[in-house]
């Protein structure tokens, strides 16, 4: 009869690192098709409105955003603590709006430039003379459709006491 020995430096085998690559290229395509990128960066404090009804825009790639509100405190020692108008990334006057406007269906697809949507995502301590005004522009460029940007909550949350 054969003996048996028992090994005594029982070292244990290698891990196989050859599925590593395919592990890490798997999880990097996930977190690439799972990210969304941001727009813009606000630049403006953007505490929005409460409201009980409120709706879901559905298409994305039809919306236009107007931002309104005081500059954030990063930007407030250099543009103020008054109410300004954001558009993508810069802050800008009343007068750009009408342009933006026109930019911005310039950009799109044909059959969207008519069914353009402008959200305003404005402040809740926002004066409504500064969106008065952006509505103006609006009307001159013949951008009637507007959506206001607000947060599910109760409306009465809105007045100041």
């Amino acid at each position: 009869m054969a003996k048996f020995k028992k090994k005594k430096g029982g070292d244990t085998p290698a891990i196989s690192t050859a599925s590593l690559p395919d592990i890490v290229f798997m999880l990097l395509f996930f977190f690439m098709v799972a990210t969304v990128m941001r727009d813009s960066t606000l630049m403006v404090q953007n505490t929005l409105p409460a409201a009980d009804q409120i709706q879901k825009l559905d298409k994305k790639d039809r919306v236009m955003y107007i931002y309104a509100g005081k500059p954030s405190s990063r930007y407030a020692d250099k543009y103020g603590n008054q109410a300004r108008i954001q558009l993508n990334d810069k802050f800008a006057s009343v007068q750009d709006v009408g342009a933006f406007v026109l930019a911005e269906r310039a950009s799109k697809r044909q059959e969207l430039q008519n069914v353009l949507t402008t959200a305003l995502k404005v402040d809740g301590e926002t004066n409504m003379g500064l969106i008065s005004d952006i509505k103006q522009e609006l009307r001159q460029v013949n951008a009637l459709k507007i959506n206001y940007t607000t947060r599910l909550g109760d409306y009465t949350q809105n007045t100041k006491k």
